[in-house]
């Protein structure tokens, strides 16, 4: 049985920006996580750790992530990452360096939760969570902040795209 995605509501006060992401707002969004946790989203499904994007896994995570952000699926332009994916939400084929969100998967199953609630700025209740949902969380809400997501993502897909022009 396929778990939920939760992408809890940002825990600051204003939120921050992107969490949730304006509906507007062109943005690259990555995702990615435990394999052990997509596999939880995407039971079905099998990803290949050595065969080329696009898989089945990768797609699925795209559009299941859209739906989670902004009630909707959608998947443009995603590109596979080593376990996850980065998708774009109306952002122009000639914008080379896009706002990023990024979100980490985040396992809660194992340590009662330790590495949640070490990484996280909330507390993590693994009951909530276990066999139920898999959590989902944007850089603004954990304690590793991201100063470099938009450079190294950015980067990350230009290079996929040269290559695939190939």
């Amino acid at each position: 049985m396929a778990l939920e995605l939760h992408i809890p509501p940002c825990i600051h006060n204003p939120p921050h920006h992107f969490h949730p992401p304006p509906p507007d707002k062109p943005l690259r969004i990555q995702i990615q996580g435990p394999l052990e946790s997509i596999q939880k989203l995407l039971p079905h499904t099998s990803w290949h750790p050595i065969k080329p994007f696009p898989q089945p896994p990768g797609l699925l995570l795209a559009s299941l992530t859209h739906q989670k952000l902004y009630g909707k699926e959608g998947q443009e332009h995603a590109k596979g990452t080593p376990i996850g994916v980065t998708f774009d939400h109306l952002v122009p084929a000639d914008d080379p360096d896009p706002e990023i969100l990024a979100i980490s998967i985040v396992e809660v199953d194992h340590g009662e939760g330790a590495f949640a609630n070490k990484h996280l700025l909330f507390p993590v209740d693994p009951a909530e969570y276990t066999g139920k949902l898999v959590l989902a969380v944007p850089k603004c809400c954990q304690a590793k902040k991201g100063s470099q997501d938009r450079p190294r993502w950015n980067k990350s897909v230009a290079e996929r795209d040269r290559k695939a022009q190939r």
